[in-house]
């Protein structure tokens, strides 16, 4: 039996964010359609961290996966990652792993994409600015994703140190068609006069007075998952004229930015993709997305990234006996 090792050098290699995004819009359409199986994530707790457990199979394209993502909040001072995930991509046909992948990039990318295919879906076609809350690897990934669906020109980007600001805008600036990039002071900055916010931050409470949104915004947020914390606040809830998960499931359990105020979730962003739910009705409409993040996502990104690898030759193949 053999199995390919993917870096994550390869990861990004054989996964470039358009082919990313047009994956995600599958993956989703999948879920929405009740096409797919994939249980609630299981949690493990240890003394020292969590271990999630998020498997999925989604029949129609062969995509078979389970992804595993352990957080340790020690492992910095250990020099370690607080975040570290795998990915397994099994053949359904045999149960047998086909590969076995880094899945902190592949986490990025995917959940980058998915952010992409909201803002195609979402977002006005002319939207031109982007508001950045975030200047970390999913900050990186929701700018790439939107860049791809939008011609955006301006990024206003703020995150918890300026340092961390200025090395993004200064790697931003390397990107091909990089649009102009204002390092914000306070949050009004960001948001004011913005086409698309984005959300990719670890904040416990909101990161913007909701008043300041102006008519026709759309705002993706990923950064929180648990039902105690979020990114945005209530009056940005109660202001959206459209409010879409990823998932209905895992985001009334999960996403405390909908939880907290008790929101009404219009769609699943799956519906919106396969025509069964409105998407953007007008220029005025605020529109919102969440994402917690689903295990049909990394599924069939890594049935993507293994057979981009295998046309390639990405990655070591090793026997296992």
């Amino acid at each position: 039996m053999h199995i390919r090792i993917l870096s994550a050098a390869d990861v990004r290699t054989a996964l470039p964010m358009s082919k990313a995004i047009d994956a995600m819009r599958h993956a989703y359409g999948q879920l929405s359609a009740g096409k797919v199986t994939a249980p609630p994530r299981q949690h493990i707790s240890t003394d020292k961290g969590v271990t999630l457990l998020m498997p999925a199979y989604l029949p129609e394209g062969s995509e078979f996966g389970i992804k595993v993502v352990s957080v340790y909040d020690d492992n910095p001072s250990l020099n370690l990652p607080r975040i570290a995930a795998t990915v397994l991509v099994l053949d359904p046909a045999t149960g047998l792993p086909k590969a076995f992948m880094d899945g902190s990039s592949l986490t990025a990318i995917r959940t980058g994409a998915g952010g992409g295919v909201a803002a195609d879906l979402l977002a006005r076609p002319d939207a031109k600015t982007v508001g950045l809350f975030g200047a970390g690897v999913q900050a990186r990934a929701q700018l790439q994703a939107v860049m791809a669906v939008r011609a955006i020109t301006h990024v206003n980007l703020i995150s918890r140190t300026k340092a961390s600001a200025e090395q993004l805008a200064t790697e931003i600036s390397a990107w091909t068609d990089a649009p102009e990039v204002n390092l914000a002071s306070n949050p009004q900055q960001v948001v004011e006069g913005t086409d698309i916010v984005l959300c990719a931050t670890t904040s416990a409470t909101p990161l913007f007075d909701g008043n300041t949104l102006q008519p026709g915004t759309h705002i993706t947020a990923v950064g929180t998952f648990v039902p105690e914390k979020r990114e945005v606040d209530t009056t940005t809830i109660r202001r959206a004229d459209r409010i879409v998960v990823d998932s209905r499931e895992a985001c009334l359990e999960e996403a405390g930015d909908l939880i907290i105020p008790n929101a009404e979730i219009d769609a699943e962003i799956g519906e919106i993709a396969n025509g069964d739910k409105p998407g953007r009705g007008s220029d005025d409409e605020i529109t919102f997305f969440k994402s917690v993040g689903v295990a049909v996502q990394d599924a069939v990104a890594g049935s993507a990234v293994l057979t981009e690898a295998e046309a390639k030759g990405l990655g070591t193949i090793v026997e296992m006996g």
